[in-house]
């Protein structure tokens, strides 16, 4: 990945395709913390990319957005940044990537992830306990060269996905890599805020 500087250099996928079979199938874009949605909280984080595609069903934003969708639907969030990447309308040279449900990643997140991939091919946050987040900037060419054929998409890992990229990890800070997983990780993030 070469130097780039900031998220107006790239493009910007949220996941918001998941089951959500925790919180009985919800529609996680949907689901409100501190009076706004998931997705709202999402596309601020990405908020200086140059284009955002969501995965997931249109639903009402802030600001314009592409929606798309894995085929078939629920291929899981590798298959989900793969279709991404073919609804941009100019093709990125890098993607920011962030599920919807992490709504504490900031752009400052994003700077950090920018910077410690320079000289690889992209970067992730890494949660306390040592395990890789939804959220990241991945090289754009690098992915086009690993990705399977279509038919090969659905179900695909997104470790998998990823295992042939050279990836600096970057040690979440806060509640950056919390994710919204549950009802009870809901209203525990409800509460930290309340007390923040």
């Amino acid at each position: 990945m070469g130097p780039v500087h900031s998220l107006s250099d790239c493009g910007a996928v949220i996941l918001a395709g998941g089951t959500a079979v925790r919180m009985d199938g919800v529609d996680k874009a949907s689901v409100e913390l501190a009076g706004r949605t998931l997705l709202a909280h999402a596309l601020d984080a990405v908020v200086d990319a140059g284009e955002t595609v969501v995965v997931g069903d249109p639903v009402p934003t802030e600001r314009p957005v592409t929606f798309a969708r894995e085929e078939p639907t629920g291929g899981g969030p590798a298959a989900g940044l793969l279709a991404a990447l073919d609804a941009f309308v100019r093709r990125p040279p890098l993607v920011a990537l962030l599920a919807v449900d992490m709504p504490r990643v900031s752009p400052a997140t994003f700077g950090r992830l920018l910077a410690a991939g320079a000289g690889h091919d992209g970067a992730l946050l890494v949660g306390a306990d040592g395990r890789r987040q939804l959220c990241g900037v991945l090289s754009v060419p690098l992915l086009d060269a690993v990705a399977p054929r279509p038919e090969f998409r659905p179900g695909l890992a997104m470790h998998r996905l990823l295992s042939l990229l050279d990836l600096a990890e970057v040690p979440a800070i806060g509640d950056e890599a919390r994710d919204v997983d549950s009802w009870a990780d809901l209203r525990d993030l409800r509460e930290r805020l309340e007390e923040s």
